[in-house]
């Protein structure tokens, strides 16, 4: 289904146009047409299914049958997202989708001075783009009105949960006018996403590019299993041998990630990081020199599984499994995007295999194990029998030495 027989307004269609949009995807087919009606919508969309325009191109086009005066401090639309990363990128690629017309757009996000941003929010926003924290600040300093809000948009939902804003989300909401559109996406369905759904939506459309909790079909899974200390080793040696030229990798602390930093630079490969630690600049410079090309491997953490939108990426590698089965499903939606081939790969420990079980229940479908010579690890099972045995003898060599000392002080008492 092409874009062209959606009617839209001519500036919007040019502006799609100038961004080569021809055919929609399955969530955009569905998404759209419920929620240009202005109608709530509940949306099960995985990372790179076209999502942005999913909900952006509703509201675009409502504004422009509606056209008011932009105003100081009080958005028309509220999109709420989790990360920095996600803000930034969804503030650009909306501005693109409103080049031709009036409508005004900007994204607010912490890591950088809030006195740039509220320059601009006194400027006038129409379309305003928040992670949780930066906006409630705002809010404090009087800087934002959320009362004129007529659109609202939950852009991974689950992740903003996951991350602990469910008190600031709640907030926010509280602070938008009733009856105001609500369209909420999210990569996983929750328990807690289905609560917020309920409590904040209205006869709403529920829409699925997928099943709930799935995985592109276009990402190849596999695992090695590996000792955790021989992970580096194993990630320099895949690197080199299969002639990867751009990896992603995610660990699960910023420590694991500093350490893997420091054994690639050690082999001499161009690599940076992105993590919590690292301001808004340096993460933003990493992102960037890993997009064009001038460092070949990108170590994160959770902080990076959303809103990295890197095109043609092949290799995602989990050196360390996440805490939630649900960030798996983030962590390697950053491949196999519109279309593309892509691989995700897992570094096993043994403490790690009932993780892998959990993903592997989460997505519905088995992990290839690949067993590389000298990177053996024993199973779990053998593991755990070894242990019960060693804390056996231990507690009979405990048991004998004080039958013996029992005895040495009784023949020493009857002496």
């Amino acid at each position: 289904m092409l874009f062209k027989s959606l009617g839209l307004a001519p500036n919007l269609q040019k502006a799609l146009d100038s961004c080569g949009y021809k055919e929609m995807t399955p969530i955009q087919q569905q998404a759209i047409p419920p929620a240009r009606r202005g109608q709530d919508v509940l949306a099960n969309a995985q990372t790179g299914t076209g999502k942005t325009a999913a909900f952006a191109l509703p509201i675009l086009q409502q504004m422009l049958d509606r056209p008011k005066a932009t105003v100081t401090n009080s958005p028309r639309a509220l999109i709420l997202t989790p990360t920095r990363e996600l803000a930034e990128q969804l503030g650009d690629t909306i501005k693109a989708y409103a080049q031709f017309t009036p409508i005004t757009v900007t994204a607010i996000y912490g890591g950088v001075k809030s006195s740039s941003q509220e320059k601009k929010l006194n400027a006038g926003v129409d379309i305003l783009i928040a992670t949780p924290g930066r906006l409630l600040e705002h809010i404090v300093q009087c800087t934002v009105n959320l009362s004129n809000v007529e659109f609202v948009v939950l852009d991974e939902a689950d992740r903003m949960l996951d991350m602990g804003f469910v008190a600031d989300v709640t907030e926010l909401l509280q602070k938008t006018r009733k009856g105001c559109q609500t369209l909420l996406f999210s990569a996983t369905m929750s328990q807690a996403v289905k609560e917020l759904a309920h409590k904040r939506l209205k006869n709403h459309k529920v829409v699925s590019a997928a099943k709930p909790n799935a995985t592109a079909d276009t990402v190849d899974h596999v695992a090695y299993p590996v000792e955790e200390r021989r992970k580096a080793e194993l990630l320099i040696e895949l690197i080199a041998k299969h002639h990867w030229f751009q990896v992603l990798v995610f660990t699960s602390t910023k420590a694991q990630a500093d350490n893997l930093m420091h054994a690639l630079q050690i082999v001499k490969l161009k690599a940076a990081l992105c993590h919590g630690d690292k301001s808004q600049g340096t993460r933003r410079r990493a992102i960037a020199d890993f997009k064009s090309g001038k460092i070949q491997v990108l170590v994160a953490t959770e902080v990076a599984a959303r809103g990295l939108d890197i095109q043609g990426l092949e290799h995602v590698v989990n050196f360390n499994l996440p805490y939630l089965a649900e960030d798996y499903v983030h962590r390697i939606g950053r491949t196999g995007r519109a279309g593309n081939k892509g691989q995700a790969i897992s570094f096993i420990s043994r403490e790690e295999e009932r993780a892998l079980h959990n993903i592997e229940k989460l997505i519905g479908s088995s992990i290839k194990r690949i067993n590389l010579p000298d990177y053996e690890v024993g199973k779990r099972d053998d593991l755990v029998k070894k242990v019960a045995s060693n804390t056996r003898k231990q507690r009979t060599n405990k048991v004998s030495q004080t039958k013996i000392v029992r005895n040495g002080v009784t023949s020493k008492r009857k002496k």
